[in-house]
């Protein structure tokens, strides 16, 4: 069968078209993106301005034509950190169905983390043990541990890149007196999460990052995927250590023409390696295995899975 995703993140609204079956791995057929950087788009309230609902809109009508014009067996589109923490979301989801024929499902932090690590742990399958996830999106951070598909105990913190750009480092490049203050930030906010819901677990066997910030870190520092395999390389705490400085003299519109950086993610690069050595550090974390896996092949596989009859739907999901 064949299957569409629109994501609507806080900064693009993706469409994932793949070919899907039970017991099979699902084949991309069509990817497209657009930017969005909705942070930029948050009035004082937090509210999405009018400006911003038109590029939701827009994005995801885009998406529909590209779903008719393709064609798809089934379409699921889901909305996460920036909509659901928005005062005004409601109305962004009403317009989304009145006026581009989409009914988004708004994915709480949770449910990010426990999908995520469903994708993650097919991709590494069961050999990887225990594992710990970090997930940087554009508006959150999610947190996950467990050993099963579904993880033991998942949160949500508003660490996400483009979150934290806004934030913390709004002149370009940031002066290091704002880059003080967001590591500051984010080590309270991580140790609390640590010390409240990690500290019984296990010490997990492998710690493993996904998102596209994390992927275009991996790629900048670690280098291409293997040639053979498609691996991607691991993330070294070294290496982000080592690179961080050079980032943050960097302006974004510089920062975009590094290997792995993209452009609607040179601006927001430097707050999400920040926060993201920030949580190696807390959690104690040396190398991070990049996946190439994340929330969109998680939704996918999930329904894959109920169609099959072989899989629970997570909590709350």
């Amino acid at each position: 069968m064949r299957l569409g995703v629109i994501d609507v993140g806080s900064n693009t609204v993706h469409l994932l078209i793949v070919d899907a079956h039970p017991g099979a791995s699902p084949v991309p057929y069509h990817s497209q993106r657009a930017t969005l950087r909705l942070m930029r788009y948050l009035d004082e309230e937090g509210c999405i301005t009018e400006e911003g609902q038109q590029l939701i809109i827009g994005a995801i009508r885009d998406a529909v034509e590209t779903v008719a014009r393709i064609g798809v067996d089934d379409l699921i589109a889901t909305a996460t950190s920036a909509i659901r923490e928005a005062p005004n979301g409601e109305q962004v989801l009403a317009r989304a169905e009145q006026e581009a024929g989409v009914i988004l499902q708004v994915l709480s932090g949770e449910d990010e983390a426990r999908i995520t690590m469903l994708a993650v742990r097919r991709w590494l399958g069961w050999s990887a043990g225990e594992i710990l996830l970090f997930d940087i999106g554009g508006g959150s951070f999610e947190i996950a541990q467990g050993a099963d598909e579904y993880p033991d105990v998942s949160l949500s913190v508003p660490l996400g890149a483009g979150r934290s750009t806004i934030n913390f480092l709004r002149e370009d490049p940031p002066p290091r007196e704002a880059v003080s203050l967001l590591r500051a930030h984010s080590r309270q906010v991580l140790t609390e999460a640590r010390d409240t819901m990690f500290s019984d677990r296990p010490a997990p066997t492998r710690v493993v990052g996904t998102s596209k910030t994390i992927r275009s870190l991996g790629r900048l520092i670690g280098g291409p995927p293997n040639p053979v395999t498609g691996e991607l390389a691991p993330l070294h705490y070294t290496g982000l250590r080592e690179w961080e400085p050079t980032l943050r003299e960097m302006p974004g519109s510089v920062r975009e023409y590094l290997p792995g950086i993209t452009p609607e993610r040179g601006y927001q690069i430097l707050a999400g390696a920040i926060v993201l050595r920030t949580a190696m550090k807390v959690f104690g974390v040396e190398t991070l295995t990049v996946s190439p896996w994340a929330l969109r092949e998680g939704i996918v596989l999930r329904y894959i899975d109920q169609l099959d009859g072989t899989g629970a739907t997570p909590p709350g999901a």
